[in-house]
């Protein structure tokens, strides 16, 4: 499927279009994304490895170990629903959740659509011609995708027309990403063939038409996901609940933060099995302090064994 992409709003062109004449043009720049210094200006609070476009890499083993988080977990104090404090996490939900039972957790990699309108199509795309690009659609974002990757598509909740997949290309996102996984803002196709494929996708619908009335106007730079922005390089969590979006510099606080939580959970249920308390007297903290006393040496034995590890 080779048909044309598009992504968002008039501000999101705007601002691609600035970055365009703004910015130093090395030539393996792609036509609408930031420059590897651009990249990196905007994501320095992440200190790590990185693509080699810049775009930060957060090492597989915190991506383990963030398989065995909640959504509970990840929403901290400060952060909530939509992401409007001062939390770590963005939070989006109201998905179709085609495999509720996989845990999905990867980088993101971000794409952007804007409503198709001819007279800008034209200029986007002989302006792509001219750098080589012959087909400026949802297959030259695809074809970028690497293992760990999440794409994370902003198609403006398009439906039909809004398909960024069929079967054949979600098997191929499949493969690029070692299942890694998709959020789709818009739309799929070919749910049939797609429902038996093991890799997690949070669509918000499903519709039988090609890709269609749509211009791609961005690939790995902020793009709106509900209510909430969404970078490259965030780590994307989603479960049955939704779909959380973690600034990677912030992942290994909410892990280590996490680890205190299942201790907590661990001993409180630990409690409860002995048949001997009520819940007020254990639950969200022990009352009594010879029970505070021995949830405090059993928090720091585990620490301690978890962090051998």
């Amino acid at each position: 499927m080779t048909t044309r992409l598009s992504s968002h709003s008039g501000a999101a062109l705007l601002a691609c279009a600035v970055l365009a004449t703004l910015a130093p043009k090395p030539a393996s720049a792609q036509l609408w994304s930031w420059t590897k210094d651009q990249m990196m200006e905007y994501t320095k609070a992440w200190t790590g490895d990185r693509f080699p476009d810049g775009r930060p890499k957060v090492p597989d083993a915190l991506l383990q170990r963030t398989r065995d988080m909640s959504m509970e977990e990840i929403i901290v104090p400060g952060g909530g629903r939509g992401g409007g404090g001062g939390g770590y996490s963005q939070y989006a939900d109201g998905w179709m959740v085609l495999q509720p039972g996989k845990k999905m957790v990867g980088r993101a990699f971000t794409v952007q659509f804007i409503p198709a309108r001819a007279d800008l199509d034209a200029v986007v795309t002989a302006k792509a011609k001219d750098k080589g690009v012959q087909a400026l659609n949802n297959q030259y974002a695809l074809d970028m995708l690497q293992p760990g990757d999440v794409l994370v598509v902003d198609l403006f909740g398009k439906k039909e027309g809004g398909t960024i997949v069929g079967d054949n290309l979600f098997y191929y996102v499949m493969k690029a990403t070692n299942n890694g996984g998709m959020v789709i803002d818009g739309a799929i196709r070919d749910l049939e063939g797609i429902a038996e494929m093991p890799m997690p996708a949070y669509v918000r619908s499903v519709h039988p038409s090609f890709i269609a009335g749509a211009t791609l106007s961005g690939i790995n730079v902020p793009i709106r996901i509900g209510n909430v922005t969404v970078m490259p390089g965030d780590i994307v969590v989603g479960d049955r609940e939704g779909v959380s979006f973690i600034p990677p510099q912030a992942l290994a606080d909410i892990l280590d933060r996490a680890d205190t939580l299942h201790i907590h959970d661990e001993w409180t249920r630990k409690k409860f099995d002995e048949g001997k308390y009520k819940s007020s007297e254990i639950y969200s903290s022990p009352k009594d302090p010879a029970l505070q006393k021995e949830y405090q040496e059993y928090l720091k034995k585990r620490l301690d064994e978890i962090r051998k590890k």
